[in-house]
């Protein structure tokens, strides 16, 4: 915006309501840098949707923004979609304003006509992709910020296939959005309603968890071994509902809980950050191991996409694995499952995985003759392979290393329920041949040689931080390093060279050494961070690492 003070008086005179004015002179008093953020610029509405800071002004999460997206796509639905009767799923999370921004988001589009089907309460993201197929939906809403900080919310948007958004729907929603300029544009009421709103509950998760129950591979080893035990925890959010019910369902009654951590609560009480991905996180259900003696620690985040697992190792040690292991062993174990039982025989079965995931897998698949499609980091591009491979293809599995990872095709998006309940099946399968999870990692390693991989996200906040993010990318396309630990990089792949890749143009740059080493950067699309990836192969790859890390982070 020219002038972010010319929006600061629109809200504070125009149809806003008091307290959304009341906050914002709040604010101008107490402090304008924090006034200057919140209304410098358009919270942007990108292919995935809405994700940001909740608070008052333009450049946040509040149900005017939230509004204003609805209406957008509500406006492209009604010009776009064939269907006469046009239907939306919508789901939600333990987040902060979750609740309220799934009603308004409800209200707007029955108020343009569009029928929709609403969970009764949070739901993960997976169960909200599984039921936009299973009510015939031409989209999905999920109210949710996935493992933001607490001070963030989000609007995930999904099309009729249960994927999120993508090339070209997602940048024909994005234009249409962009045309709402001010929330007077919002039919955020329309006196009588024009739609129906239904809400779902228990029949859908019924639907849900027997599907995902379909796909389990080793029933018999489950049945073996009931003395599993397993602590889990939801972090606070969705997960509660259904990952302990299906763990419960194939065979696994040992569960061990985290009573504080089972509170579903939008400040997150019990963690600085609701992200399995960070060791922190799952603090408390290592102390719950510990004190039990339990086997696997599993937690998801809020929105119960994601899961982190941790294992004990030879010393009994609990040990945290990172979500490419957790990739690597959950693809080996369905492909030696899925080759056993003569799944594999028949033509068109493939894995996907992320251009920053593992190639690890890559080598697992090659020894099964699987075929593996690389992707653009985001499981939206995971999806995007499925829907195209639906008459030729069976998808039988495909991850990425930030944590995500899917079995089957009954849902179009990452899914911790399911990859919770692989794990468990994993791990007494395992111990059937007299191994624990951990030692079947060692097994992988011997068998396709030793990988290590590391991540570092250097944080830039704020207007003066995106620049500096968009600086950092320009200097490394323009000065490429030229070794990677003492090893001459031989390739660099520039993501937005679509050309070059196959692949739509994207903001991200590899490099490959000579050694078979491969350094990937890439700027955060829902935060405001650069991502460093780092992968290392052979017997010093520990120490690659750390080097890594010293010379781009």
């Amino acid at each position: 915006m020219e002038n972010y003070l010319d929006a600061v008086q629109h809200w504070l005179t125009g149809d806003f309501d008091p307290q959304t004015k009341t906050q914002i002179i709040e604010l101008r008093n107490s402090d304008p840098d924090l006034l200057e953020d919140a209304f410098y610029k358009n919270l942007e509405f990108g292919t995935g949707g809405l994700r940001g800071i909740m608070g008052v002004g333009t450049n946040r999460m509040n149900k005017y923004t939230v509004g204003m997206a609805t209406q957008g796509l509500a406006n492209y639905i009604l010009k776009h979609v064939k269907d006469a009767d046009p239907c939306v799923c919508i789901s939600y999370d333990s987040r902060n304003n979750s609740k309220e921004f799934a009603r308004i988001t409800a209200d707007v589009l029955s108020a343009n006509g569009i029928n929709v089907y609403i969970f009764d309460n949070i739901r993960p993201t997976p169960e909200m992709s599984y039921a936009v197929r299973l009510k015939g939906a031409v989209a999905g809403i999920m109210i949710t910020a996935s493992h933001n900080p607490k001070e963030y919310n989000g609007y995930k948007v999904s099309w009729s296939d249960g994927g999120q958004v993508t090339s070209p729907v997602d940048k024909e929603i994005v234009a249409e959005v962009a045309k709402i300029t001010d929330p007077s544009m919002v039919k955020f009421t329309a006196g009588e309603r024009c739609g129906e709103i239904n809400v779902m509950g228990r029949d859908v998760d019924e639907k849900y968890l027997s599907d995902l129950q379909s796909l389990s591979l080793t029933p018999e080893a489950c049945a073996a071994h009931p003395e599993l035990k397993i602590v889990y925890t939801p972090l606070h959010g969705c997960g509660v509902r259904l990952v302990p019910e299906l763990l419960s369902r194939i065979g696994f009654k040992n569960i061990v809980h985290v009573p504080a951590q089972d509170v579903s609560d939008g400040d997150f009480p019990t963690v600085v950050s609701p992200n399995p991905e960070e060791p922190a996180a799952l603090k408390m259900a290592l102390e719950a191991a510990d004190a039990s003696g339990a086997d696997i620690v599993m937690g998801t985040d809020p929105d119960a996409d994601r899961m982190g697992i941790a294992v004990r190792d030879n010393e009994g040690k609990m040990v945290l694995l990172n979500g490419n292991q957790t990739a690597s062993i959950l693809t080996y174990y369905i492909l030696t499952r899925w080759k056993e039982l003569g799944r594999l025989g028949k033509p068109g079965k493939y894995v996907v995985k992320t251009i920053v995931t593992t190639e690890l897998i890559s080598e697992i698949c090659a020894a099964f003759g699987v075929p593996v499609y690389n992707v653009l980091t985001g499981f939206k591009y995971i999806a995007e392979v499925v829907k195209r491979h639906e008459a030729d293809g069976e998808f039988i599995c495909g991850g990425e290393e930030s944590y995500g990872f899917n079995v089957g095709q009954f849902v179009r998006d990452k899914d911790a329920q399911v990859s919770c309940m692989m794990i468990a099946e994993c791990a007494a399968w395992a111990a059937e041949q007299g191994l624990t999870l951990y030692q079947l990692l060692q097994k992988i390693y011997k068998e396709f040689g030793y990988r290590k991989e590391g991540l570092v996200s250097v944080v830039r906040k704020g207007k003066t931080g995106a620049e500096e993010i968009r600086e950092m990318m320009k200097n490394y396309r323009a000065c490429p390093p030229v070794e990677i630990c003492g090893s001459k990089v031989v390739r660099t792949v520039d993501y937005l060279d679509t050309a070059a890749t196959g692949l739509p143009s994207s903001n991200v740059l590899q490099f490959f050494n000579q050694a078979g080493d491969v350094v990937s950067v890439r700027p955060s699309g829902t935060e405001p961070k650069i991502k460093f990836y780092f992968g290392a192969k052979g017997d010093d790859a520990d120490a690659k690492i750390e080097k890594m890390k010293q010379q781009f982070a």
